[in-house]
């Protein structure tokens, strides 16, 4: 084969480019420089690290073990395997498929051929051949035979491949990621020491390589007549909940629920960090409805135990409802493109994509009184890089939203109260919510932008009961502990001790910002006329005259709480056109993008 180069090339490089195709190629390789005669740089195909003539192959010995390999990948019995179509789901290797097979996985529940061979993504697995010994009839000592096709049809129901669970380490949308996924043929993916013990290898080796973690549960719990070993040991099913708690905040724990996960297999989805359940698919709860019904006399269903809607809209526990097992993957692939692998790492960055509505009509999207509604969903469209807003916990706490989404390109997690639900009070549920995503924002190194547009705190006996004092403190205490680059915009109403939480001035952010709608004070003007003036007004004993005046001290409060006053005072930074808001917020997170915050030099505070 010949090449020909430019003149410019020197001897040097004509034979590294000769070497370099021959090797990868196969072929002999003359490099021929521009206008000189004969070849600059010849070279030969390496030879071969095997004779070519070698006839050797695999032996019996490696076809047994083979057919056992693919023996294991058929998981549990096959009248369990039957049932996964009418449940609509899929058998745990097709589900890795589905994950980490490319272009999301072709393969349908119950496809045998799931099992024949990891798909393209995985880069290996860890104990394939668990528990082996207890069920298979080539085990040592077990004196069987496996049936003609090597598979083990006779036992059936004693069936242990993998001892229930598959771990190993796979690539998910071009990221390195250790993942856990339970077999439900395999004693309803309950757990026992063979599988614990690759679970917390799996959790080990990921506080080692700072790669994020997959769970793919589906478990029943542990299994109760085999819990001597692994229930209370050192090095047993407690110990999954002393590693998240190890691995929380130092790499991402992303959870997804495929089925009803009970007792011990609970508390994995509520230790990670995001939490994905399933419509029609997922529950989890402390205890199932039978041992609910044996210790309280409550009859109910498992999805009113705890099914998606109760996890997403009355405990908070699920972060993200999926209509589907492809959707729920579709959900966490967007989800890792805000993450970094693993904390004191940025998160990645994407080119940078115009607003999905010009930040021209944020001005006129704010109405001018206070009261009125509006979403703050509609604002985040003028401000964030188009199709990038992605809101988490959105039927929990919907006082505020929070969500992530890139300003020119960068990750950002957004604080916003919403004013088109209760006026943007906080309530206790919206205050918790708020301190656990502002928490994992802080440990995973994304931005805070606090939209802040609320009358406060509620107030109230229903709130008290509910610990709006607690709650609030969390988060006050998460705002006030986060040292990555934050960045607060007085949209409109900032009253009460919520701008303290919405990261007002006191709260060391990088900037606070004002719109010409923004203002600031202990209460707003109803609130204030009522406190201070109630006495004065009521001795008006002409309407029209008690209205006037009331609208005059109204107008009077406002002046002292409108931004310009704050802007006069330097309480805050600036006042932005709204038009502009977009544009600031890009330049000023660029610029604070490094910037350094010390905690002082203490153990942990007591909050959470």
């Amino acid at each position: 084969m010949k090449v020909h180069v430019g003149a410019a090339a020197t001897p040097e490089e004509a034979e590294a480019i000769a070497k370099s195709l021959a090797e990868h190629l196969g072929v002999d390789v003359d490099v021929h420089i521009e206008g000189e005669e004969p070849a600059a740089a010849s070279a030969e195909p390496p030879e071969p690290s095997y004779p070519l003539d070698d006839d050797l192959g695999p032996t019996e010995r490696e076809r047994d073990l083979q057919a056992e390999i693919d023996d294991i990948r058929q998981g549990g019995p096959e009248k369990y395997r039957d049932r996964l179509e009418a449940q609509e789901k899929l058998f745990v290797r097709d589900r890795l498929d589905l994950w980490f097979g490319g272009e999301g996985g072709t393969r349908g529940a119950g496809d045998a051929s799931a099992a024949d061979g990891d798909p393209a993504g995985v880069k290996f697995e860890d104990g394939k051949f668990a528990a082996f010994d207890d069920w298979h009839p080539n085990a040592p000592g077990r004196g069987g035979d496996a049936d003609e096709d090597g598979d083990n049809d006779e036992g059936d129901g004693d069936r242990l491949p993998g001892d229930g669970l598959l771990t190993g380490a796979a690539e998910f949308e071009g990221r390195d990621v250790h993942f856990m996924a339970n077999d439900f043929t395999v004693k309803a993916g309950s757990m026992a020491s063979k599988g614990v013990e690759k679970f917390l290898r799996m959790q080990g080796r990921a506080l080692k390589t700072g790669n994020p973690v997959l769970y793919l549960m589906d478990s029943s719990g542990g299994r109760i007549d085999q819990q001597t070993g692994f229930f209370a040991n050192r090095e047993g099913i407690g110990k999954y909940y002393y590693n998240h708690s190890m691995l929380s905040g130092a790499v991402p724990q992303i959870c997804v629920l495929y089925g009803p996960c009970i007792a011990g297999a609970a508390y994995t989805p509520v230790f990670a960090d995001f939490t994905v359940m399933v419509e029609g698919m997922s529950a989890m709860a402390i205890a199932s409805p039978r041992m609910v019904k044996m210790v309280t006399g409550e009859e109910i269903e498992m999805d009113e135990l705890g099914g998606p809607r109760v996890h997403a809209e009355e405990s908070g526990s699920a972060d993200l409802v999926a209509r589907d097992e492809e959707h729920a993957r579709e959900l966490v692939a967007d989800l890792i493109g805000y993450l970094p692998d693993q904390a004191g790492e940025k998160p990645p960055r994407r080119e940078t994509v115009p607003p999905k509505f010009s930040p021209e009509g944020i001005d006129e999207l704010i109405p001018e009184s206070p009261n009125r509604a509006y979403d703050a969903r509609d604002l985040l469209d003028r401000v964030a890089d188009a199709e990038s807003v992605f809101e988490l916990k959105e039927g929990y706490g919907e006082e505020i939203v929070t969500a992530f989404c890139r300003i020119d390109g960068r990750p950002v997690g957004v604080v916003a109260n919403d004013p088109a639900v209760r006026s943007g009070a906080i309530f206790p549920d919206a205050a918790e919510k708020a301190a656990e995503f502002i928490w994992t924002c802080d440990a995973y190194e994304i931005p805070l932008l606090y939209l802040c547009d609320t009358p406060g705190f509620m107030a109230g006996s229903g709130v008290e009961k509910d610990a709006i004092l607690e709650k609030g403190k969390k988060m006050i205490y998460a705002t006030s502990s986060a040292t990555v680059p934050k960045q607060t915009v007085v949209v409109r109403k900032a009253y009460g001790a919520g701008i303290y939480a919405m990261g007002g001035p006191a709260y060391d952010p990088e900037s606070v910002i004002g719109l010409p709608s923004g203002e600031i004070g202990i209460m707003g003007p109803e609130a204030a006329i009522n406190a201070v003036y109630a006495r004065k007004l009521a001795e008006i004993d002409d309407p029209e005259e008690r209205a006037a005046e009331e609208e005059r001290l109204r107008e009077e409060y406002r002046e002292g709480i409108d931004v310009h006053r704050m802007a006069s005072e330097v309480v805050i930074d600036e006042i932005v056109p709204p038009s502009d808001l977009r544009a600031e917020l890009a330049a000023r997170f660029d610029f604070y993008e490094d910037v350094r915050k010390d905690l002082p030099d203490k153990k942990h505070g007591t909050v959470l």
